[in-house]
């Protein structure tokens, strides 16, 4: 299983799962735009490794690590 902390900087992925087990915070992904089938890229990595900033759908976010572990990607083929 491949997340968002396993992306290289400046890699991009398309997401193909979520699997947070709070449920709260499983929909404040979705609401954000994190949902199976975008496309992600990682994009800036903050001093101490935590939080890192992705872009999606015309926006960056900053996601914890805590977080982005949850969500599972497959790499594009660049």
């Amino acid at each position: 299983m491949k997340t968002l902390l396993n992306l290289n900087l400046n890699d991009q992925a398309t997401i193909s799962h979520i699997s947070h087990p709070d449920a709260d915070m499983k929909q404040r992904l979705y609401d954000l735009g994190f949902y199976p089938g975008t496309t992600v890229k990682k994009t800036l990595i903050s001093p101490k490794s935590d939080p890192i900033a992705y872009r999606l759908r015309g926006t960056t976010i900053a996601l914890r690590n805590s977080d982005a572990q949850y969500v599972e990607v497959s790499n594009d083929d660049n």
